[in-house]
């Protein structure tokens, strides 16, 4: 089984590239909390990312620096020789699903993309009978996570 979940931060925009068969490809890397406090100070992991085709194209379309995201996908180890003839091995995500998880403004609508397909949910012209504690602004389980918190 190869199956990769990460929620983190884009740590810069994202450049869209084509390859030399026409292909669209985008790089990114994220930022992910550790939750784990050394000497009490915070540390983050840093993940790269590669999502190919119109997943590519949305994710350079729609995410920026410091949009919080959610990535699924598969680890892929590649390698290849560098200009000085050193081999070079790469870990990276190969993300198949790439959510975005937070809202823009006061929209409700981020997309979802997998494999390429956007899909919005329609804003709802229903009152939500209850509220969760994301929504109110209160920590859920004790645990505030406001982006004040994040190492980030």
């Amino acid at each position: 089984m190869n199956r990769v979940v990460v929620v983190g931060r884009l740590v810069k925009d994202p450049e869209l590239k084509k390859t030399n068969n026409g292909s669209s490809v985008v790089s990114f890397t994220l930022a992910v909390d550790n939750r784990q406090r050394s000497n009490g100070e915070r540390s983050a992991s840093f993940f790269p990312c590669t999502a190919w085709n119109a997943t590519a194209e949305n994710v350079a379309k729609f995410m920026k620096k410091g949009s919080l995201v959610g990535v699924d996908g598969r680890l892929n180890q590649r390698s290849y020789q560098s200009r000085d003839g050193h081999t070079v091995n790469v870990i990276e995500i190969i993300a198949e699903q790439v959510q975005f998880l937070e809202k823009k403004g006061d929209s409700n609508n981020a997309p979802d993309i997998e494999d390429g397909v956007q899909s919005t949910s329609a804003p709802s012209s229903e009152k939500p009978v209850s509220k969760s504690a994301e929504d109110r602004d209160e920590p859920e389980n004790g645990i505030d996570t406001t982006d004040d918190q994040l190492p980030f």
